[in-house]
């Protein structure tokens, strides 16, 4: 099924929101990748503030390449997810929505998924080049010196996603390989 949501995304879209559901994200969105996800965790613990607000709103595992002339950013492909697992339930904790990435997530991501009734949306790896289209403005707003690995808030149209985990649990990486071996 289509849908189009807003983000930051609201309790009753991300419930809404179905393990195989096709979804197009418009609003702002955040990109954080393995050494951001660090240093948000290193300041969690030391009892700092995060440099965005979490709550609602989604984080995009990407780090971009560097924008061509007259445009917003390069090419934006997600990065594999499981690499930010460490660091995931924390954030969902404090109320992080969504996540945008590829692959699966562990076992504990999954749950803290469920608990805070949030999503993990797959975009498709090897196609930056034409997610960078849906980004219609990239501003680094922390950690500036890891360079592509900073974080960014993007503003996104129609930005194209499928949900993988959703908030009741379900998780098409699992539903699709049972109905795969049903055929």
């Amino acid at each position: 099924m289509d849908r189009h949501i807003t983000a930051p995304i609201s309790d009753e879209d991300a419930k809404s929101l179905q393990a195989g559901d096709y979804v197009y994200i418009t609003g702002t969105i955040y990109t954080a990748r393995d050494a951001a996800h660090k240093r948000m965790y290193e300041a969690l613990e030391n009892h700092q503030p995060l440099p965005m607000d979490v709550k609602n709103n989604i984080i995009y595992y990407m780090g971009p390449s560097p924008a061509r002339e007259g445009h917003p950013i390069g090419s934006a492909g997600p990065t594999t997810a499981s690499r930010m697992d460490k660091y995931a339930p924390a954030l969902l904790d404090l109320g992080l929505k969504g996540m945008i990435g590829k692959g699966k997530r562990s076992q504990e991501v999954q749950q803290a998924t469920v608990r805070n009734g949030a999503v993990y949306f797959a975009a498709i790896g090897g196609a930056g080049a034409l997610l960078s289209k849906s980004i219609t403005a990239a501003e680094v707003i922390a950690y500036d010196d890891l360079g592509t690995e900073a974080i960014r808030k993007l503003k996104v149209k129609d930005f194209p996603v499928i949900v993988v985990i959703d908030s009741k649990g379900n998780n098409l990486y699992e539903t699709a390989i049972q109905e795969y071996s049903e055929i």
